[in-house]
């Protein structure tokens, strides 16, 4: 576990802040982070509850089989009757 790391919410404004009580930033994930070795209660201003990130998974994302009213409305229209309604599946941007 010397490897642990506490993702922390550091606004951009903060960033300087954060760093110069030990934060470290982490390039892959755009994320500042508090390593093990340093005492996190330092660090408690930027923490959450949800600082654990999660990896995306390999497969696309499929659509939720209703929406929150349950009648497969979207903007007053129904996906069935909308023959132009095309699903984005999140693998390609839908604009090239």
């Amino acid at each position: 576990m010397a490897d642990a790391k506490t993702y922390l919410n550091v606004p951009y404004a903060e960033k300087d802040a954060a760093k110069a009580l030990g934060a470290r930033w982490d390039a892959a994930n755009k994320k500042w982070y508090a390593p093990a070795n340093k005492d996190i209660a330092l660090f408690g201003k930027w923490q959450t509850d949800a600082v654990v990130l999660v990896a995306p998974s390999k497969s696309p994302l499929k659509p939720a089989a209703q929406t929150p009213s349950g009648n497969g409305e979207v903007g007053g229209t129904t996906r069935s009757s909308d023959k132009n309604f095309i699903a984005y599946d999140g693998n390609e941007p839908p604009w090239d």
